[in-house]
């Protein structure tokens, strides 16, 4: 069952050949054969099984949807109501949300069976999938290494066979680079696509959340029903949402794609390069025009990137402070040693880190010097790539500049972790779509192709993205194989 698409897996619920109750039952024995990847941080079986049970009757009764029926994992910085929302830190170990995200509701809506929430770097902060205070998450592909981050647990959960979809979110990498390191296909949205209500924030502007699958047809499915306006969300656009499906299967006539230089630097893995060049080969032999580009201002990215994101978590984060919700310590006598003690034990390392930074940035002396200068950065940074996305359909460029690496092997370098996201973190600063797709293997481990497109443009993103699986089978490759 877990080798089949989304549109397989809905085919045969609706035709019969098997129950959503027996399909739920073998992803949720599945998740217990590979408790050891500690994908997931909380499962709601019986709950599951009941609602496999009401799809089951629907689907009987000729009321069955695309979705219906159909298990799926979400990143646990979600709220749900039934299951609690943990962030993956101490500070939110215990919280149960009174109020479910849009999102979620709207995947429930579309006869989607939610039976757990993944796990992640604490408050999303992370590339690695190491800093969650419920320990790491393993890759599917070697145990040894890490899946990616921060929606590790979701890209291992897909690709591990557990789920056949997951939500994730990605405020500088957090669903693409995971899928390619776990090689499966991830999208990020143009920000303001899908509703943020019910997302508990790293980095408001950055932040936006997206499905991670085994294909793009797949993706195609799923952003359908995530998709659309929400009042309750002031970031949430309104923008007619197009039939992602029924595009994938257009010509792709007279496309170009553009390829930057600086995503051939030394650091990048030279197998990886050598995936990327063949990837090109492919594309041009489905008809694209490949057009070499200079991105000036790419240097800047990633310290642009951790300036604003570490900023904005310096405030978001503000709000856990011992006195309203979530994580209290005892060992206090006085309000100041109250909020000290309960940030100092519920935080973990990497989000004290960040919150430091941020608040460094922010401060009296600094603000000008490096928040500032950061805002204006981005503001190049978005101008170059959407001048550029007009005279090509996508950037392509590798997901990642290496591998999945080992635990451990980059915790205590920091920078080295931060550097994991050099090619990714532009599409978040200027709020573009961008997807990943798999694209070969180095050393045994997955290696993803990233594409970067217009704004709205998810469309043609998954329509290039599917041609290319057209052609290509890596993402039907699979660990358990």
């Amino acid at each position: 069952m877990e080798n089949l698409s989304l549109k397989q897996l809905s085919q045969a619920l609706h035709q019969g050949q098997f129950s959503s109750v027996e399909l739920t039952r073998h992803y949720l024995m599945q998740i217990q054969k590979q408790k050891d990847l500690n994908a997931f941080i909380s499962l709601d079986e019986e709950h599951a099984l009941l609602e496999a049970q009401k799809a089951d009757q629907e689907l009987k009764n000729g009321q069955g949807k695309i979705l219906t029926g159909i298990p799926m994992a979400i990143k646990d910085l979600f709220c749900t109501q039934r299951m609690k929302t943990t962030c993956a830190s101490k500070m939110l170990a215990n919280f149960c949300s009174p109020y479910e995200a849009t999102l979620v509701e709207k995947l429930l809506n579309q006869g989607a069976i939610l039976i757990g929430k993944t796990n992640m770097d604490e408050f999303a902060m992370g590339s690695s999938n190491e800093t969650s205070y419920f320990g790491p998450v393993k890759n599917p592909w070697d145990k040894e290494r890490v899946p990616g981050g921060s929606s590790g647990g979701s890209a291992a959960a897909v690709a591990a066979g557990l789920v056949p979809f997951a939500v994730g979110s990605d405020t500088g990498g957090s669903i693409r680079q995971p899928a390619a390191l776990c090689g499966i296909s991830g999208i990020k949205p143009t920000y303001g696509l899908i509703s943020r209500y019910g997302m508990i924030a790293y980095a408001s502007s950055l932040d936006q959340a997206g499905p991670l699958a085994r294909s793009a047809e797949d993706l195609a499915l799923v952003l359908q029903a995530m998709s659309g306006h929400d009042p309750k969300d002031s970031t949430s656009v309104e923008s007619s949402i197009p039939n992602y499906e029924a595009e994938l299967n257009k010509p792709l006539a007279n496309f170009k794609i553009g390829l930057p230089s600086c995503f051939f630097q030394s650091q990048v893995d030279q197998t990886i390069q050598q995936a990327i060049l063949e990837a090109v080969k492919i594309f041009e032999g489905m008809g694209a025009e490949i057009i070499h580009l200079n991105l000036e201002f790419q240097p800047l990215w990633v310290p642009c990137y951790y300036v604003i994101a570490c900023a904005e978590a310096s405030s978001n984060l503000s709000r856990y402070d011992g006195l309203r919700f979530g994580y209290r310590s005892e060992n206090a006598s006085s309000l100041i040693e109250l909020i000290r003690s309960t940030r100092s034990e519920g935080f973990g390392i990497e989000v004290k880190r960040r919150i430091l930074t941020g608040t460094h940035v922010l401060s009296s002396g600094y603000f000008d010097a490096y928040y500032l200068q950061a805002q204006k950065i981005r503001r190049l940074i978005q101008q170059e790539l959407v001048t550029t996305l007009k005279s090509v359909d996508v950037i392509l460029g590798p997901t990642s500049p290496t591998c999945a690496f080992k635990l451990n092997e980059k915790i205590a370098d920091p920078i080295q972790n931060y550097l994991s996201d050099v090619f990714t973190v532009a599409a978040n600063l200027s709020g573009l779509p961008a997807i990943s797709i798999p694209t070969g293997f180095a050393h045994g481990l997955p290696i993803g192709l990233q594409l970067m497109g217009k704004h709205f443009g998810e469309s043609r993103l998954l329509q290039i993205a599917h041609h290319y699986q057209q052609q290509t089978s890596w993402h039907l490759a699979s660990p358990n194989q």
